[in-house]
């Protein structure tokens, strides 16, 4: 997987909008170390969340598999904006017959690590080639998929709610994929962002 982070809302509006509430606004060392500490203190420490609403993050996620996708838009409070099987499911068309253990398999399928599990969804990967090549819609194509499929998406989050996610997500008991698209982003986060998020994270 791949995740690229495309954009984000930068601190000191985050500063702004909790010193709107006590308008302690002569306060402020503009976006130094007293509006870090207020942040985490406002939004961590003493538990209003809400004000963390204000920051915003945007990743562009590839190489995740459809099951992981699933997982993933289970987090509402986020905007998902989802490659289109429906239109880009044509990729697959003019591909030769797919065979056990074929290294072409990597462009479409997210491994497991589990042999009887990923033979089984190259399987499924060949069966969606035929159905596509006997000339049958894509809509309907695509309900053959296996869950493996990969795909990519542009995500966007409040910091709210992506620590909720890491929180769940860097768990031991998450699904192993998302464990893993969890720790990324994580990392391309900002630097400077990660002291509002290390303490959500698993190991």
């Amino acid at each position: 997987m791949k995740i690229t982070l495309l954009q984000n809302t930068t601190l000191d509006i985050t500063a702004t909008a909790i010193r709107t509430c006590w308008q302690s606004f002569d306060k402020s060392d503009q976006g130094g170390e007293k509006d870090l500490k207020l942040i985490d203190r406002v939004g961590n420490q003493f538990k209003h969340g809400s004000t963390l609403e204000h920051l915003f993050y945007t990743f562009y996620i590839s190489g995740i598999s459809r099951a992981c996708l699933q997982e993933l838009a289970r987090h509402r409070i986020a905007s998902l904006s989802v490659k289109s099987s429906r239109y880009t499911i044509k990729e697959l068309k003019d591909e030769k017959r797919f065979e056990l253990f074929d290294d072409r398999a990597t462009k479409y399928l997210v491994a497991t690590g589990d042999d009887m599990v990923d033979d089984m969804s190259l399987k499924a990967l060949e069966n969606l080639r035929l159905v596509l090549n006997e000339g049958i819609s894509n809509d309907k194509a695509k309900y053959c998929m296996p869950e493996s499929y990969k795909t990519e998406l542009t995500w966007s989050i409040n910091a709210r709610s992506l620590q909720n996610f890491l929180n769940l997500r860097t768990n031991k008991s998450a699904l192993q994929e998302i464990q893993n698209l969890a720790h990324n982003i994580y990392e391309v986060l900002p630097d400077t962002h990660k002291y509002l998020f290390k303490d959500m994270v698993g190991e």
